[in-house]
């Protein structure tokens, strides 16, 4: 072979490659990092909104009605607050019915009190 050839095929080579490399497509983009975000940090979706904190303090319970202490207020099986509906008072829980999910707020435990000796 002739250097001219040689040099021919050469670019021949490079640009059949070059070619090839293209008809692949783009890479994927990368998403660039933060620099100043902690390691181990994970971002919450989006799309899940934040469940409320209840605290039951006490459950009443008579013959004709059943009521429950919820955030300091008492309140009364199928009553809607904040959002939620209360379904049903039991003697240590209710159930209350947020954002389509069923969730059981327990009895908060009381002080353990020592007698004396």
């Amino acid at each position: 072979m002739t250097p001219p050839l040689r040099r021919t095929r050469c670019v021949w080579c490079t640009s059949a490659i070059a070619a090839f490399l293209l008809a692949l497509g783009h890479p994927p983009a990368m998403a660039l990092q933060d620099p100043t975000r902690p390691p181990d940090f994970r971002t919450a979706p989006a799309d899940v909104a934040t469940q409320q904190t209840f605290s039951l303090a006490s459950i009443m319970i008579g013959k004709h009605r059943r009521t429950a202490v919820i955030n300091g207020e008492p309140r009364r099986e199928g009553q809607r607050f904040d959002g939620v509906r209360l379904q049903r008072i039991y003697p240590d829980r209710v159930e209350i019915l947020d954002q389509g999910r069923m969730r059981v707020i327990r009895l908060e435990a009381l002080p353990q009190v020592r007698g004396t000796q």
